[in-house]
């Protein structure tokens, strides 16, 4: 894998006490990476790297579609979890999608929030840093000078 390009991709670490209960790791695409672990039953986390508000449309619309079908195949008495950057803001409302966002997100939604909140709410899953009240700080995973971000993740 000398020459390839390193851009875009997602990685996984995993604690040496976990291995023993790794089942898979399976790289999916460059964005998309599937760990199994056995832990009371089958945990399925699967690590993205979605494409930023730069990219074009097509190539947001198969990464949404591949992880859609991803999870969607998953058997219901597993445990989903979605790791990793979703590149999109949920935004601090949950209207429209109080099943899905608990209502305590960070600032406002930004250009590719529907798209989170839709693939979110189509597969029964969760937001989780939505679901209480934080402080800024504890939100903000991302600072550069003026520009503060957070990461969006959700589980089933």
């Amino acid at each position: 894998m000398g020459g390839e390009e390193k851009s875009d991709s997602v990685w996984i670490f995993i604690a040496e006490k976990w291995l023993d209960s790794v089942v898979i790791i399976e790289r999916r695409s460059k964005r998309v990476l599937i760990l199994k672990v056995l832990d009371n039953g089958l945990l399925n986390v699967l690590m993205v790297y979605a494409p930023h508000s730069g990219k074009l449309e097509e190539e947001k619309e198969s990464f949404w579609n591949e992880v859609f079908l991803l999870v969607s195949c998953i058997p219901q008495n597993e445990i989903v979890v979605l790791a990793g950057d979703m590149n999109g803001h949920v935004g601090s409302s949950n209207v429209g999608y109080d099943g899905t966002h608990g209502g305590f997100g960070y600032v406002d939604r930004n250009a590719d929030e529907s798209r989170i909140l839709e693939f979110a709410d189509g597969l029964n899953l969760v937001i989780c840093n939505t679901l209480s009240m934080k402080q800024e700080s504890q939100f903000v995973t991302y600072a550069a000078g003026p520009v503060n971000s957070t990461v969006d993740s959700g589980y089933e």
